[in-house]
């Protein structure tokens, strides 16, 4: 039996998003047309546009959608010559200079806000920033669906987010903008999206994007992930109390309440991945995009971990539909697996 311990790379579509694909894909119409069936298909997407607004607590905002947070981050900072720090994701990290300084938690100082961007919450650590009023953009894909956002009191002009990091489908994503901010388009063409984003938009991804951030938004105003954090804590008490516990990244921080990042000298976190798989647990090294690059992460680097220790980094990220024995089950196998690796080592 497999055991999917790896949400922040991407969660099980939810069935309210797939119920809301399945009703998109009888709008027959493109959004830009005039006639009745696109002025039907452009209705459609108007309201997933206020749906997922509401949702992110940003009515009032503009949410221009993309195929990707990666290509919101590329709208949002190409050209900026903004600031940022090492622990941000490489779609964000690609356009800026990592100059901001991370203390050993992972918690980042930004002295000027409207020069830099700065995440809500770390993929592969959890840890969970305090965003500064004024600040340019920040990456909310971690963060959304996992802790109570609201966009518009809170301090960026800008944010991204993911639709497969919630439940929602693969392949779409939002820029979500105060008003009154000029963006130059990266994808030019047809005057879609206000013109800020070119190519007939993906009508089916996005009802399942807007169906599945209510449901999240839903699920995290009801508590759920409460319950995951004490799993999340569990596993890790149980992993500290074992012969060789790993150390917990980013413990002494506010952190999702689903990640766990664990680090253990001398022993290379893609080996680890590879022996958990087979053990039939699936984990990552880092965030799912770098995944296959011959790199230790940037992530523990910028937090003052060494070279070599910043190659031992593996992250466990849980989700609502996990069970006390598959978080148990877990400690108890790495566990094994940790001994085996000492006995190798010796």
């Amino acid at each position: 039996m497999r055991i999917y311990l790896d949400h922040n790379a991407t969660t099980p579509m939810r069935l309210e998003a797939r119920a809301a694909m399945a009703e998109a894909c009888d709008i027959v119409g493109n959004p830009s047309s005039v006639h009745s069936e696109g002025r039907r298909a452009k209705a459609f997407l108007e309201g997933c546009r206020a749906r997922l607004a509401t949702a992110l607590g940003a009515e009032g905002a503009e949410i221009v959608f993309t195929g990707s947070a990666t290509e919101a981050a590329a709208m949002a900072l190409a050209g900026r010559g903004l600031v940022c720090s090492g622990v941000e994701h490489d779609a964000v990290a690609s356009w800026c200079e990592p100059s901001l300084d991370t203390d050993a938690h992972g918690r980042v100082s930004v002295a000027e806000a409207g020069f830099a961007t700065l995440q809500l919450a770390n993929s592969e650590t959890g840890v969970v920033q305090e965003l500064p009023e004024g600040l340019w953009m920040s990456d909310f894909t971690q963060g959304f669906g996992k802790l109570s956002v609201d966009f518009l009191r809170s301090g960026p002009l800008m944010a991204i987010v993911s639709a497969h990091k919630l439940g929602g489908p693969k392949g779409v994503g939002a820029l979500v903008m105060r008003r009154g901010i000029d963006l130059e388009p990266v994808l030019k063409g047809g005057g879609q999206e206000m013109g800020r984003r070119a190519g007939t938009e993906n009508l089916i991804g996005i009802a399942g994007f807007a169906a599945a951030a209510e449901a999240a938004a839903r699920d995290v105003n009801q508590g759920r992930w409460a319950a995951v954090e004490a799993l999340r804590n569990e596993m890790e008490a149980a992993l500290v109390a074992g012969d060789i516990p790993p150390i917990l990244v980013g413990k002494d921080a506010p952190r999702l309440p689903n990640t766990s990042c664990l680090l253990s000298r001398g022993w290379k976190g893609e080996t680890q991945v590879m022996q958990m798989d087979l053990a039939g647990y699936a984990i990552s090294a880092g965030s799912a995009c770098s995944s296959g690059k011959v790199k230790t992460s940037p992530v523990l680097r910028a937090m003052g971990y060494d070279e070599a220790e910043a190659g031992c980094g593996i992250r466990v990220s849980l989700g609502l539909e996990t069970k006390r024995d598959d978080i148990l089950r877990f400690a108890e196998v790495w566990a094994a697996q940790a001994k085996k690796q000492v006995a190798r080592a010796a």
